[in-house]
């Protein structure tokens, strides 16, 4: 067994690989053991996922949608009460609707003194580095290939002998070439709403497909709480992309072709 980024032996690797970051609510999207090498696991947690995970505009977003790590937490936000008492605010899991702050004496003489309060969230948050942005999902590209092809005989084998894969596979891994753009746009609100078939309603917290153009241009669509990100798997540019969306009246391809409602 080889690994699929760093093609070495793989055999004794003992960590599953998870497609989209576990703190991100993912328990289905999951590579077995040795697919992905320990070192390249480790390397991917630290290097790629770490720094999109705790960025500004992500760490608000699992404060705000509850989305706790694999040890259980939820990211803590800053956030103002008013008229002006800087506080940090936690949420936990278990008990999504409360909120415990952390704030200065005097703004506890404040809450005390007051019937009411009032408390701000900021809305604005600093988005990862579009660089970071990429080789997440350059990262997420390869792996979500092996994760359709685990019952093809010899399916990732072809993957880690694909020498089309190897740029993208480098910058996941290796962060060269410096720079590999992406594309970004909002598709739908992040608090969207869906029934089931019960008529429960429920949210879409990740989803992700590939898009083929007629130039046969194969792009790695991925959308975070509504928030679409598309990356060239072939090349670094989105061009074609963007030519695609335009030929489409700008409809994602995560909800038209095969994936229409």
């Amino acid at each position: 067994m080889r690994c699929l980024f760093c093609k070495q032996d793989s055999s004794g690797s003992k960590s599953v690989e998870h497609v989209v970051p576990e703190s991100l609510w993912n328990t289905q999207h999951i590579l077995p053991r040795g697919v992905v090498c320990d070192s390249c696991n480790n390397y991917f947690a630290r290097k790629v996922e770490k720094p999109f995970l705790d960025s500004q505009a992500i760490s608000r977003l699992r404060f705000t949608q509850v989305i706790p790590n694999k040890r259980g937490r939820v990211p803590p936000s800053e956030a103002i009460l008013l008229p002006g008492f800087p506080v940090v605010a936690y949420r936990e899991a278990s008990t999504p609707y409360t909120l415990s702050l952390q704030t200065s004496p005097e703004a506890l003489k404040h809450i005390a003194n007051n019937k009411k309060g009032t408390l701000l969230l900021p809305i604005n948050a600093k988005p990862p580095a579009s660089r970071t942005v990429s080789r997440f999902l350059a990262k997420m590209a390869i792996e979500a290939m092996a994760l359709r092809l685990l019952e093809q005989p010899d399916g990732i084998s072809y993957l880690i002998d694909e020498p089309q894969l190897d740029p993208l596979r480098n910058f996941a891994r290796r962060g060269q070439p410096q720079e590999w753009p992406h594309h970004a746009r909002r598709i739908y609100d992040a608090d969207r709403e869906l029934l089931d078939l019960d008529g429960h309603s429920y949210q879409t917290v990740h989803e992700f497909d590939y898009l083929v153009t007629e130039k046969q241009e194969w792009y790695f669509i991925f959308a975070l709480f509504g928030l679409e990100l598309a990356i060239n798997i072939g090349g670094p540019e989105v061009d074609g992309y963007m030519e695609w969306l335009r030929e489409n009246k700008e409809r994602s391809p995560l909800y038209s072709g095969k994936n229409a409602p």
